[in-house]
């Protein structure tokens, strides 16, 4: 037998990119976007990391991260803890009953007083009474059925001794969100703290429910509250 001394042609190598390679529709044409000035418009992207945020914003984040990680006195600690949200909503429902008069509502009021040709003043009405200074009198009188201080008031000092001063003198005290949410009630852009005087007899009961589950969050807990540190984290 004659075997062949003629070498065969090497075995051309396996082409996976030519293989894998789609066909495109002719019919559709490519169009690849300009990105360029004038060309296409830009993606939409996120760009809050970028912006310039005002001082009030930039303040309120350094402030969270600070107080995250700088151990915080109990003192300063014990305005995170503020009322739960059922009875917050009873409070604010409470307190717009006696939100006190606009300017216009008194101007109202003192017109018709002088057409009517009444000079007296009458009997004062229940409104609630507002006012750092004002508030810290109806306490020390011990007029003041309860007291509402908001957490966010800048600088705290304002209202730091506040719980310390209802403990002392056996006044039922809470903490609330927020100082402008506290203002809307008094006709104010903010207000620190609010206090309730006195109610008509038909919110007797109301008050006597959020007196009672107040003194119970509060002013029961003030040995727990004032050893209590926060942040650190």
């Amino acid at each position: 037998a004659v075997v062949s001394t003629q070498s065969t042609g090497a075995v051309p190598a396996f082409n996976a990119a030519k293989s894998s390679k789609k066909t495109s529709n002719p019919l559709i044409e490519k169009r690849s976007k300009n990105f360029s000035i004038g060309g296409d418009i830009q993606p939409k992207r996120d760009l809050r990391r970028f912006v310039k945020w005002p001082k009030y914003i930039r303040l309120q984040r350094q402030r969270k991260t600070l107080y995250q990680r700088l151990k915080v006195p109990p003192s300063v600690n014990q305005f995170t803890q503020t009322l739960d949200k059922q009875t917050a909503t009873n409070l604010f429902k409470l307190l717009k009953k006696y939100k006190p008069e606009t300017a216009a509502e008194k101007k109202d009021r003192l017109k018709s007083m002088a057409d009517s040709g009444k000079t007296e003043a009458g009997k004062k009405p229940t409104v609630v009474k507002f006012g750092l200074n004002h508030v810290t009198a109806l306490v020390e009188k011990k007029k003041a059925q309860l007291v509402v201080i908001a957490h966010d008031v800048d600088p705290i000092e304002l209202v730091v001794w506040m719980p310390a001063l209802c403990r002392k003198m056996n006044i039922p005290y809470c903490i609330v969100k927020g100082k402008a949410r506290l203002g809307q009630v008094v006709h104010k852009k903010t207000a620190a703290v609010l206090a309730i005087t006195s109610v008509k007899a038909e919110d007797k009961n109301a008050l006597n429910n959020l007196v009672s589950s107040v003194t119970t969050n509060y002013n029961d807990r003030f040995d727990e509250i004032r050893k209590t540190w926060g942040g650190g984290k």
